[in-house]
């Protein structure tokens, strides 16, 4: 009886347990165009960029590397190497924002993170972590070229 028991409740859970099936939306050129793996994910690095230690009150300066991150960020999203940059509100971790870069390792965002005025003068710090997310994320600046009324 406790057999018989065992067996029904092992049926009563796995029926619920549905088999993967695939995709009749899926578009193999497109997902191997993103480096989309068989889930559409990829790996990408988060930067989270922080209040660096170089605290100079020129103001001059400092809008000069301002001036320059902003410059940095639209050449790598021109790229393609940068999907995602926004600023955070205050909070109490002197984070300032965030990058989603695309690429794979943190030597390869460190690369491209030098090439930012503001970072190489210390005036912003960075944490970076790999990041696994849909490879359809660049797809979306195309659709926020479409929505931006005002260019940065």
């Amino acid at each position: 009886m406790k057999k018989l028991l065992y067996i029904s409740l092992l049926l009563l859970v796995f029926s619920g347990v549905k088999a993967q099936t695939d995709n009749p939306k899926y578009d193999k050129a497109l997902a191997e165009s993103l480096g989309a793996d068989e889930y559409g994910m990829k790996a990408y690095v988060l930067v989270i960029l922080k209040t660096g230690s170089n605290t100079t009150q020129d103001k001059e300066k400092r809008n000069t590397l301002f001036r320059g991150h902003m410059d940095n960020i639209g050449r790598l999203a021109t790229e393609g190497k940068l999907v995602v940059a926004c600023p955070l509100g205050k909070n109490d971790k002197t984070y300032r924002g965030i990058f989603i870069l695309n690429v794979k390792t943190t030597e390869e965002a460190e690369a491209l993170l030098q090439t930012d005025p503001a970072i190489k003068a210390k005036i912003l710090d960075v944490e970076m972590y790999t990041w696994y997310g849909s490879a359809a994320l660049p797809e979306y600046l195309k659709v926020h070229e479409k929505i931006e009324k005002q260019k940065h």
